[in-house]
């Protein structure tokens, strides 16, 4: 491992979010926030989803890791078509990184972007409501996993993608829907039988659902099925990625 390129790829990655922080970090908190005080001041004392938990303090840790995952997704796949646009992705393959040390730099940013964005809606968010924290450790686990495997997923749809408007339809045709139908806003057991199904193959859910799980020690399913799910889709899409970037798809030629 060249661990020197790899921290240098790391800090241009950092830099290049941090120097836009309102827009890259800023943004997403206010949003977030929007929705946690338009359907928090909606649905508060309508509905009850675990026994105790109010809606609003329901609807936070959902928020928060869709605000984590979608900046993590955003964070890789941006960069990297900006990169073959402006032509300055030679300036990344020239250096003599290995697929491997290229990909954990660009994920150790995209997961550095998603915690950044979800510790500034959480620290906003407690002045709203007290949201209690069951498990720390269960928390980072599946926001780091989320991040990874998001940030893996903007780095396929960066490769993958030739202009701006196909990275845009990327995420507006999949990432969005499939975030938006994870659970964020309701539990899954109250849907039809039909949909309730079809949210249980949805790998988002296992996502939202195990982070919640780590603050209040309940959730949809079990978080064992939860992490077990996470671990295989971080297995599967390094080897996606790690290969993709080896083979320089779509990339020696941009």
């Amino acid at each position: 491992m060249n661990w020197t390129a790899t921290f240098t790829l790391l800090s241009k990655e950092v830099t290049r979010w941090r120097k836009v922080w309102m827009q890259t970090v800023l943004a997403p908190v206010i949003t977030a926030l929007l929705y946690l005080l338009v359907f928090g001041h909606v649905l508060e004392g309508r509905v009850e989803v675990f026994p105790g938990v109010s809606y609003t303090a329901f609807l936070i840790p959902g928020l928060l890791m869709m605000t984590v995952i979608q900046n993590a997704f955003a964070n890789t796949s941006s960069s990297l078509i900006q990169s073959k646009v402006m032509g300055s992705i030679v300036f990344v393959l020239l250096p003599p990184f290995s697929a491997f040390e290229m990909f954990l730099a660009y994920i150790g940013a995209a997961v550095l972007r998603g915690l950044a964005v979800g510790v500034g809606v959480f620290l906003l968010a407690i002045f709203y409501v007290q949201v209690p924290v069951e498990n720390f450790f269960v928390i980072m686990a599946f926001a780091i996993l989320g991040s990874y495997v998001m940030g893996a997923l903007g780095l396929i749809a960066g490769m993958w993608a030739e202009k701006f408007d196909q990275i845009a339809a990327f995420q507006s045709f999949l990432i969005v829907p499939l975030t938006f139908l994870s659970g964020v806003f309701y539990s899954i057991k109250s849907l039809p039988p039909i949909w309730y199904q079809l949210s249980k193959a949805n790998p988002f859910f296992y996502m939202i659902d195990g982070f919640r799980y780590g603050f209040f020690g309940q959730s949809d399913q079990p978080v064992l099925l939860s992490l077990a799910v996470m671990l295989v889709a971080t297995a599967v899409l390094t080897l996606i990625c790690v290969n993709m970037l080896k083979s320089g798809y779509k990339l020696r030629d941009a």
